[in-house]
């Protein structure tokens, strides 16, 4: 394989422009010539197609967002969008595809590999959703932006003696939720894996009250409710103060982690290597920190989980 192509597709993660560079500078090193598609697989039907050299991903190791811009788009799923993808594709003679996204994309590649086109995807998207997978790129950055967010909410909570109710991104995972909450110390988590019990988490409230207690932060999950919502209905059966703060996308944002730009360069080369090889319908992951891969239709449908112990620890600690 000679010619590839490299898109990010969905929605953005910061750590996409440090794969796009580990896809980009690995293919040129094994002597490959590379093509960066704007705008997804929307970019891909209206021939959004550049050159890329080494220079192309100078100085975006630690950009976030992606270089190479993202969309989602409808008439890609339809027959007609993907002959007409698969046909600027033949133009530019690009051979394989480098993927970098969620589900989504990842069927978007599944498509294109059943048709013929060895695909390999990439994960990456905050949520962590990705059954097949560890952790996909980005994930680690908007923990750690979510973590900064409550820190400095939490200054203002005490002063004031208020609760206040964090809405963060996970419309079906509560990974970031999880992670945030553990390490923010938050008084209540809430997921969309496990039903909200508000009578549950107002005696907890009212507990922390009574022994001396005057302020306490939730975590909510964007999909297991509606912080303005619960706002209301906290504050009537516990008596206490409360507002409610909706991070909405800040979280995407921001630097890539030390972690981020460490998994994504890993991907990204492992992802080059397998088109060399002309393998494709792949998609790339990390298990127990090794970089592996694993059928894309298999992945698909693997059963997503969290990790339900340290939910469970979480609201030990949180008493």
């Amino acid at each position: 394989m000679k010619k590839i192509g490299v898109l990010t597709s969905g929605g953005d993660a910061p750590g996409m422009n440090a794969a796009i560079r580990a896809v980009v500078r690995t293919a040129i090193y094994k002597g490959m010539k590379v093509y960066g598609i704007r705008r997804g697989f929307r970019g891909l039907m209206n021939a959004e197609i550049d050159d890329m050299d080494v220079s192309s991903v100078g100085e975006i190791l630690h950009r976030g967002g992606t270089i190479l811009n993202t969309a989602r788009s409808d008439d890609f799923k339809t027959e007609e969008g993907m002959k007409k993808a698969i046909n600027i594709l033949k133009v530019f003679g690009i051979e394989g595809l480098v993927v970098i996204g969620g589900d989504g994309s990842f069927r978007g590649a599944f498509d294109l590999s059943q048709r013929g086109f060895p695909t390999v995807g990439i994960p990456g998207t905050i949520d962590n959703d990705i059954a097949c997978t560890e952790q996909s790129i980005g994930f680690d950055t908007a923990v750690n932006t979510v973590l900064e967010a409550i820190n400095k909410i939490r200054d203002t909570v005490s002063s004031h003696e208020r609760t206040n109710i964090i809405e963060v991104m996970g419309r079906h995972s509560g990974n970031i939720a999880i992670h945030t909450g553990m390490a923010g110390g938050a008084e209540g988590i809430i997921i969309p894996e496990i039903p909200l019990d508000v009578d549950t988490l107002c005696k907890r409230i009212i507990k922390g009250r009574h022994r001396g207690k005057s302020s306490s932060i939730i975590i909510l999950a964007e999909g297991a409710g509606k912080a303005m919502e619960l706002e209301k209905e906290i504050e009537e059966k516990t008596g206490m103060e409360t507002r409610a703060t909706v991070l909405g996308y800040l979280q995407r944002g921001g630097n890539p982690s030390a972690a981020d730009i460490v998994l994504a360069s890993r991907m990204g080369h492992h992802a080059v290597e397998l088109l060399e090889k002309n393998i494709g319908n792949r998609v790339v992951t990390i298990k127990g920190n090794e970089i592996m891969d694993d059928d894309i239709a298999e992945a698909l449908v693997m059963p997503k989980t969290f990790n339900e112990e340290l939910y469970q620890l979480s609201q030990v600690l949180s008493i």
